[in-house]
């Protein structure tokens, strides 16, 4: 308990570089994934087959080799700067991998969603003169969003915990200052180890609550 009340200005710096990353991190992903969506249920075929495999791919890759692709591939081999300060550089970096990675899992959810959809509806919207991008942002992404609440407040949930491994490309967030207090303090491991994942469990178990709430609420009565 000691270490982390000597430490807590440290590590409120770290959990705040955690909801950073998950902020802008979700905030890309959900936009990422909306564009994936609409290239799925696309009317050409080319752009359903490219969607598809990108969504196939990421799922499928682990998210430390995503990371590392950004980072080392990215960042050091191509030379992307998207900053002059290294740290801020590293942030924006593991911000596109993460995005990259859970934006997939947010098309997956946003797809079965409109599979909830009753096509008649589409249809119906098509009849009015209405064309697949106007149908889709004004008929069934609306109610696609509204099906999936609950699902997409769990892969905010584990975008939250992914950023664990943002330590990759060398953004110092809350575990790797666990890890440093462990090493400096190493008869407090227990304290400093729970100290974390109550930190954790506040992050995460509001969110938790919040879109179990906004399921309830924006159900759609079939």
């Amino acid at each position: 308990m000691e270490a982390l009340l000597t430490e807590r200005e440290t590590i409120l710096a770290a959990f705040w570089m955690t909801i950073r990353l998950t902020a802008v991190s979700a905030l890309g992903s959900l936009l990422l994934g909306t564009l994936l969506t609409a290239l799925r249920v696309a009317p050409l075929a080319s752009l359903r087959a490219a969607a598809s495999t990108y969504v196939s791919v990421a799922r499928n890759t682990p998210l430390t080799l995503v990371l590392l692709f950004t980072g080392l591939g990215v960042g050091a081999n191509l030379g992307v700067e998207l900053s002059d300060d290294i740290a801020t550089n590293n942030f924006w970096l593991a911000c596109i991998g993460l995005t990259a990675y859970t934006s997939a899992f947010v098309c997956e959810a946003l797809r079965s969603g409109l599979n909830t959809v009753p096509v008649g509806q589409a249809e119906a919207a098509r009849s009015l003169g209405l064309g697949f991008v106007q149908t889709l942002r004004l008929v069934t992404l609306p109610q696609a969003f509204r099906a999936v609440v609950a699902p997409l407040g769990s892969i905010l949930i584990a975008l939250t915990k992914n950023t664990t491994i943002a330590l990759v490309v060398g953004v110092s967030e809350a575990s790797v200052r666990m890890r440093e207090m462990i090493e400096t303090y190493g008869d407090q491991v227990i304290e400093i180890f729970l100290g974390f994942a109550a930190g954790f469990v506040l992050l995460c178990l509001p969110m938790g609550l919040l879109f179990g709430w906004l399921s309830r609420r924006t159900a759609v009565a079939r």
